[in-house]
């Protein structure tokens, strides 16, 4: 019977039921896709839409939440760091499963899932939103300090250069004396 049955237990323990959806949650953090049966591919995607939803917000308390459900650290730090840039306009849906057909030992319905703003086939020609961390920096330096700054780069550069000029002729030295060595195999092992 199905009384009151909430959600696909999936045959497992509670337990191992939690442990496998975390791992499964950050396979698919790390690599964007996963490949598994439909049955697991439903509960995983219920299991991160409300992760990643809240990695939207990067605060130490969001980001401590996301931990407590993913328990990897890398994970945590990929959803904050690529992810929630990518998905920051998307108000839902974050993830899309496509049916590959039936697995050969068991017959089980096989399917690929993956998050949208990843797949460069579906999103290709699409201009992706510039993270926050590219746009121009605020500064309250003054000006004055800038223009200093700039002929001290200067003369640092042409110093460079005049040194780059005389380095060839110590290298052209090096190789005609590396010319009239012998070659030995003394401290070779043969």
């Amino acid at each position: 019977m199905r009384h009151n049955k909430n959600f696909n237990h999936l045959g497992r323990q509670a337990g191992h039921r939690k442990a496998m959806l975390s791992n499964m949650a950050s396979s698919l953090i790390l690599h964007k896709r996963i490949q598994t049966t439909v049955a697991k591919a439903k509960a995983v995607q219920k299991f991160i839409e409300p992760l990643v939803t809240k990695s939207k917000e990067d605060t130490t308390h969001s980001r401590r939440v996301v931990f407590s459900y993913l328990k990897q650290k890398e994970a945590v730090t990929e959803l904050f760091r690529t992810i929630a840039p990518k998905i920051a306009e998307r108000p839902g849906g974050y993830t899309r499963i496509l049916k590959t057909g039936f697995r050969l030992g068991d017959g089980a319905d096989m399917c690929i899932i993956e998050f949208v703003d990843f797949n460069e086939t579906y999103t290709f020609g699409r201009e992706v939103a510039a993270p926050a961390a590219e746009a121009k920096p605020k500064t309250r330096r003054s000006r004055s300090k800038k223009t200093t700054d700039a002929v001290e780069d200067a003369t640092v550069v042409a110093e460079k250069k005049s040194a780059k000029k005389a380095a060839p002729k110590a290298t052209a030295a090096k190789a005609s004396a590396a010319k009239g060595a012998k070659k030995t195999n003394v401290g070779k092992k043969m």
